[in-house]
């Protein structure tokens, strides 16, 4: 066997065993029409009310269910890094049906939990949550700039915002 071959073996095993680390955790609301711009900026505004009324500096990002960005925001003074960090965990908590914590306990875990870190665009920080309007996912909030608990006081605020 080749080495492609048998890489191409392996990577499909561990794409078939990491779903069951998370399983219990994804949400079983199918994929709905994308989130306008106007409700992305409403939970984007929600998100940002929660970091200033606490003096937290964020970023945070809404994206459609297919991950792409739909709106952005920084504050002032928010670290560069955060804005990447932000979108990503919109992206992950979007394409994955599940707040990006559960990544982070699958990881913290060990054991099983490992396979997290193969999977492609899985975000094992809290701070993402699905956005979710008349039971369908239809985008995901990403926020990063503060504590990772902190990051997900402020996404979920922006995610029930549109509930």
């Amino acid at each position: 066997m080749q080495i492609k071959s048998v890489l191409e073996v392996l990577a499909v095993v561990i794409l078939a065993l990491v779903p069951a680390t998370a399983s219990a955790q994804q949400l079983p609301n199918p994929y709905g029409a994308p989130v306008s711009l106007a409700d992305a900026k409403k939970a984007a505004a929600a998100a940002i009310a929660e970091a200033q009324k606490n003096k937290w500096t964020i970023a945070v990002a809404v994206v459609d269910p297919n991950g792409t960005l739909i709106y952005y925001e920084k504050l002032d003074n928010t670290q560069i890094g955060s804005a990447k960090v932000a979108i990503e965990k919109a992206k992950s908590s979007a394409i994955f049906k599940r707040p990006t914590k559960a990544f982070e306990d699958a990881l913290a875990a060990g054991g099983d939990g490992l396979r997290t870190l193969g999977l492609d665009g899985a975000v094992p920080l809290e701070g993402g949550f699905p956005i979710i309007m008349d039971g369908k996912i239809v985008g995901g909030i990403g926020v990063s700039g503060a504590k990772s608990s902190e990051d997900a006081v402020c996404a979920k605020a922006g995610a029930d915002s549109l509930k």
